[in-house]
């Protein structure tokens, strides 16, 4: 018998053919646990393999087929996944060509609910700390439902029995199908442009989780949240929870307990406000009695009486402080007059005038100037003298200077020869 030699690129291609071909392996359906699993961000296609205790085979799930999702795969995640079995050539293995996803054992919406409470979780979205007070006593509700559905009508009787001044504002919209979610983004945007409500009721009644799921798109559930007027969500039955529920300022089991806790009920809040009265009553009794007590004894005061006693009180008050006044004045006035004493001698001591007092006299030139030295004056120059008493004007003779060289030098007379 004659070899047959193919290439490894016949080989791939003919088992490729093969598999395609194959009836069983053109619409296949295989459970495992997904591992390896990739996101190809970039194209959007998928990449993993499926794996059980026995084995393993490689998977792929094209963008076109990925984005009909409702849940991110993750490793660890059991599955089934259906598909072809084919063959690419370049590396002659097989894998399967993944079209369609869901959760072995749970459903994949409940899948994508627990995946997007836990990311909107971990960004804060439901931390009570942001959540808003519901107000008081609100005068406009806002309600967004649909207009058919038996939720506005249990809100409507609701409000109505309850609180009957306060204006029910419907916003008409889907609340179940792919338009829902869009459509309750808009009537929040609405209300919170318009600012014509206190509070905003958002839901519907009970349902599938696939019914309600319009009420766990994340769009919605953002929107809730950043809502700068109170939103209060009553989606479903008590079970039934929702995104909306997190996110919303309050969350009410049902539509006419939204009802409820959006307004007062109308007898309770007359009890309330009779109990004000009552304490306020109460309250100014209490004041007044104080008031007329005060006045009592403002009236039997003597000063009222006799106002000439608080008078008489107030001159002899001033009286005494009139004589503490003088006394304090006159000791001030003596301290100082002694001071003024005592710079006065200290002055009196340094006077020219009690130095010439004690014989002494002051010499003055004919210019005026005073001749301190013997040298300042000469022979025949006419000098005024001052006394306490009097001046005497006389001329100079002879003018002698103390300047010796030792105790037996004569002393030099100006006018005269000296030989030194």
């Amino acid at each position: 018998m004659e070899k047959r030699i193919i290439t490894v690129s016949e080989l791939n291609e003919y088992i490729k053919m093969v598999l395609e071909h194959d009836e069983l392996l053109m619409r296949v359906f295989v459970k495992g646990e997904i591992s390896n699993f990739t996101n190809h961000y970039k194209t959007g296609h998928f990449y993993f393999s499926l794996k059980d205790e026995g084995g393993a085979v490689k998977a792929v799930m094209f963008r076109g087929s990925a984005v009909k999702l409702r849940f991110m795969p993750e490793n660890g995640m059991r599955v089934i996944v259906g598909g072809r079995v084919g063959v690419f050539p370049r590396d002659g293995q097989y894998q399967i060509y993944a079209e369609t996803m869901e959760p072995d054992g749970i459903g994949a919406l409940y899948i994508a609910y627990e995946q997007l409470k836990k990311k909107l979780e971990a960004e804060g979205l439901f931390d009570l700390s942001k959540k808003k007070p519901l107000p008081k006593i609100p005068t406009r509700i806002g309600v967004i439902t649909s207009p058919t559905g038996a939720a506005i009508r249990d809100i409507i009787n609701i409000l109505g029995r309850r609180f009957p001044l306060a204006e029910v504002i419907l916003y008409p919209a889907l609340v179940q199908g792919a338009e829902a979610a869009p459509d309750l983004v808009r009537g929040l945007d609405y209300f919170n442009g318009a600012g014509n409500v206190d509070v905003i009721i958002l839901g519907r009644g009970g349902g599938s989780l696939e019914d309600l799921w319009a009420f766990n798109d994340e769009t919605l559930a953002r929107r809730v949240a950043a809502s700068r007027i109170p939103v209060i969500s009553a989606v479903g039955h008590e079970t039934d929870f929702t995104l909306c529920d997190f996110a919303a300022d309050k969350r009410a089991p049902t539509p006419s307990a939204a009802a409820e806790l959006a307004v007062p009920e109308t007898g309770e809040l007359v009890r309330k406000l009779s109990n004000v009265t009552a304490r306020l009553t109460l309250l100014l009794e209490s004041r007044l009695k104080l008031y007329r007590e005060r006045l009592s004894r403002a009236e039997s005061a003597r000063v009222l009486k006799n106002p000439r006693v608080l008078i008489d009180d107030k001159r002899l008050a001033l009286g005494m402080e009139e004589r503490a006044l003088f006394d304090r004045m006159g000791a001030v006035l003596a301290a100082k007059r002694a001071d003024f004493m005592k710079e006065a001698a200290k002055l009196d001591t340094l006077s020219p005038l009690a130095v010439l007092s004690r014989g002494y006299g002051a010499v003055f030139s004919e210019d005026g100037s005073v001749v301190r030295r013997a040298a300042d004056a000469a022979p025949g120059e006419r000098l005024s003298v001052m006394l306490s008493d009097g001046q005497i004007h006389a001329t100079v003779d002879q003018v002698m200077l103390e300047e010796k060289k030792n105790p037996r030098e004569k002393p030099f007379l100006q006018g005269e020869k000296h030989n030194g």
